[in-house]
This record gives C-alpha cells, structure tokens and sequence, in this order.
C-alpha cells in the first residue's frame, strides 16, 4: 500500500520542531519549495501503485512518494551512497525535515534500494521532462540557446583483462553451485573450489605479461591454457547440474525458492561466461584482437568500449551520454547512446528534442566541429535556426573561414566551451563520473537522476539570485 503524503506530527516532536526551523539551508529550502510541486508526486505515486494489482489499496504500508522523491534527489545531491543515506536520515535532523521523516521512522538502505529500483528509466524521463517545465514556468530557461557536446560514462567494472574476466567467472559459478547444493539433498553433487589455482595463474599470467621476450609469451599462453580448463571445466559442472535438475535427477530438499533463484543466477552467467572462454582463445592463442560483441563485465554486461581521442584515457569503458544544454545550465535533454557513434549524427535529434520541449526552435545552436556537416548546418537553417554556430573540420574554404571569423560565430564558440564545465560539475560534484546501479536500466536511472538534481540546483541557485538582485533594487 502506498504511503500517504499526510505527515502528522508527533505530539512530543512539536517543541523541537519549532527550533529545528531556525536552521536554514539556503539552497535546500528552495529545493524543498520545487519538490512540493503536485505533478512530480503524482508520477511517483502512480508508479507504486503500478507494481502490482493492488499495490495502492492493499499490503503493508510502504514509503510515500514524495519522501521517496526527495531521498532519490538527497542522495545525488550529496553523492551518497544507500547506506550512507540511511544514516544520514537517521541522525541529521535538517535532512529529516527536507525529506518529512520528521520524528518517523526511517527506512534502512535495502528499502531504499528496492523502492529506488522501482522508478525505471521511463519514469525519471518523465520527471526530467516536469523539472524542465518548472525551469520554463519559472523563467529560468527559454530555449532560445542550445549547446550540446556527448561523454563517457563509467560502468561499476573493474579493468577488464581476459584473466581477470575468467576468475570472476570460475568465483561467480562456484559461488552459486554452493548455494544450489545447500537446498539439495546431502551429496548431490560434490563443488571443488578452485580459488587457489585460480589466484596461482592469475598471479602467473601478471609475470608474464611484464616481459615481451618469446618464452615469456609461451609461459602466458601455458597458463591461460590452464586458467581456460579451470573455468571450462566449472561451466559443464553448472550445465551438468542444470540438465540434472531439469530431468528430475537431482531432486530439492530445502527451499525451492532459494534453489529456482540460484538456477536463474547460473542461467544469467554461464553463456556470458562462455562468450569469455570463446574471446580469450581467440585473443591469445588465435591473435585476433578485433572480436565482435565482446564481454567486458560479467556484472555489467551492456558496457561498452569507448574511444574518444583522450592522450591521457585513449581508451573508457562505460555508455556515451549526450548532454544538451540551454540557458541557465539548464540541461535539456539526456540521452544513453549505443555503442560510439559519431557526433554528426547526435545534433539533429538534439533540435527536434528542444523543439518538443520549448515548443521553439533556438534562435542559436553551437557544438563542437565532431558536429559538423553540411547536411547538419542546412537542416538546421531550414528548421529556423538563425545561428549555427558549429566550426568545419579540415581545410576552410574562402567563404567558410569568413564566417567563423565573424563576431556572432566566435561568441557562439565561447559560450560553448561552457559545456565542458557542466559536463565536469555533472560528473565531479553529483556523482555522473562512475555509474553505481547496476543493469543497463540501473545505469540509466543514475544518468537521470545525477541530471534532475543538478537541473533543480540550477533552478534554485537562479531564483536565489533573482531574489538577492530584487533585495539590492528594493
């Protein structure tokens, strides 16, 4: 059942309440004020009461939407992680005023994580989509300007090496069999732990791969030739114990709940971790680098490599996220792009968003020269934009030269680089640099999230502003 959104007070809280109320925060009472906005709660509300048939009517009460909404915006603002948001809740007194926990109980981080889970990529689009329509009702953005520029997102991962890959495979495997051999009968099956040969080629593999003479190569290959048995062989234990179970030979004697959760986590696993015992013979022992479809985590298996011409990171694992941006560090518009593809293809859906969304076309558009092309400035120019402010990549032509040497061009040009600013704040201040949910969904979400808080940030700081100038007027 869905929480209500009707706080009452604990007699007892009421004196301390009337103190509490004396200690501001600048920021996060105009924060507060944006979130009491009707139509945000509504979409979380409705999401929880979507989970099931009679989510909003029955069961034990869950956490209200609007504490939910302002958990989700606390934690991405102060870059928390779930546990330190649980403790912070239950030991700050201003935090537990902006998020109206006020004398309640808070919930502890596996709460939080679940109903976290709950409002999908879909969802945080949406309420992307209503925090920009309060920018334009508060008049902080217009989208007259738009600038827009594409980065790379980090996945959760670990570097990912051949080896390094194939250990978590044997440990993760193993790890389940173990569990599914607690919910069977005494002696079904026998699970020989591995980590020590594991930890022994691993460690081989590491001094090996220091040396670039001919016998340190064929030591490498010995021993990722063991470390491929290992793992080989764990994978036809787990196909054989799954062809047991599905035949009726192996039979559950504890909770087969427990047991059918196990058989779904080894099913998840064991063809990403054959994709890696597929990937590593080709690599070392065929000398194929270039393998399609690669498998760069088996916890992360929708990231990406990513190469975008950085001399001191040539090479990222993560997505690439497109970032438009408007007036007022306003960003407009996200999008969790496949693969790496080229930015001439990202500037055109960047016009038609901002269109959607301010029911105009901007008066101005700057990017970088990835951007450019010809097809871009005249599609451009025809949808109405009167300034394209996108530089040529190669030799300019007489005409092109003379109008990037214009005043309007390089003033374009200038307010553009700010993009990159806001791409460093995204990152380094509300936690965009490193994606920490897990999925392709999960990774969405955090995306969504680190850019509403920064938008209702850009909102706040602007109508503080607005008021210390009408302050100074008066």
């Amino acid at each position: 059942m869905i929480g209500s959104t009707i706080h009452q007070s604990s007699l007892f809280y009421l004196p301390l309440a009337s103190q509490l109320s004396l200690i501001k925060d600048d920021l996060l009472e105009t924060v507060d004020t944006l979130l009491d906005d009707e139509a945000l709660v509504e979409v979380v509300r409705e999401r929880l009461g979507n989970r099931q048939p009679r989510s909003a009517l029955t069961g034990r009460p869950g956490i209200a939407p609007d504490r939910l909404l302002r958990c989700c915006v606390l934690k991405h603002l102060k870059g928390w992680s779930l546990r330190e948001l649980e403790r912070e809740l239950r030991c700050n007194l201003l935090y537990r005023r902006f998020t109206r926990f006020d004398a309640d109980p808070t919930p502890n981080y596996s709460t939080f994580s679940r109903n976290f889970a709950v409002l999908g990529p879909d969802l945080i689009q949406q309420l992307h989509a209503r925090v920009v329509g309060k920018a334009r009702e508060e008049q902080v953005a217009s989208g007259c300007k738009l600038r827009t520029d594409t980065t790379v997102v980090e996945t959760n991962i670990h570097h990912p090496s051949d080896s390094s890959l194939l250990g978590d495979g044997v440990r993760v495997l193993t790890r389940h069999l173990k569990r599914l051999l607690e919910e069977c009968q005494d002696g079904a099956f026998v699970v020989v732990e591995h980590t020590r040969a594991v930890k022994h080629r691993l460690l081989e593999i590491s001094r090996a791969a220091k040396c670039r003479s001919e016998a340190s190569r064929e030591r490498l290959k010995q021993s990722y030739r063991r470390l491929v048995d290992v793992t080989g062989g764990v994978v036809r234990q787990a196909r054989k114990v799954l062809g047991n179970l599905d035949e009726g030979r192996l039979k559950v004697a504890g909770s087969t709940t427990r047991a059918l959760a196990q058989v779904a986590c080894l099913e998840h696993y064991l063809p990403l971790v054959e994709k890696v015992i597929g990937q590593t013979r080709q690599r070392v022992f065929e000398g194929d680098r270039h393998v399609p479809g690669k498998v760069l985590s088996l916890f992360e298996p929708h990231t990406q490599v990513i190469r975008k011409g950085k001399s001191h990171k040539p090479t990222e694992f993560g997505r690439l996220v497109r970032i438009d941006e408007v007036e007022s560090g306003i960003v407009s518009q996200y999008e969790v792009l496949e693969g790496n593809p080229s930015d001439t293809s990202a500037l055109l859906p960047a016009l038609w968003q901002n269109l959607a969304l301010f029911d105009r076309t901007p008066r101005m558009v700057t990017a970088d020269r990835g951007y450019f092309s010809a097809h871009n400035q005249m599609r451009a120019e025809a949808l109405g934009v009167g300034q394209v402010a996108v530089p040529a990549r190669g030799r300019l032509s007489e005409a092109r030269a003379q109008r990037q040497r214009q005043r309007w061009f390089r003033r374009a040009l200038r307010w553009r680089s700010g993009i990159e600013a806001r791409i460093a704040t995204l990152k380094h201040r509300f936690g965009m640099l490193r994606a920490t949910y897990k999925g392709d969904e999960g990774f969405k979400r955090h995306v969504g999230w680190c850019v509403i808080t920064h938008n209702l940030i850009s909102i706040a700081r602007s109508q503080v502003r607005r008021g210390v100038h009408r302050c100074r007027e008066t």
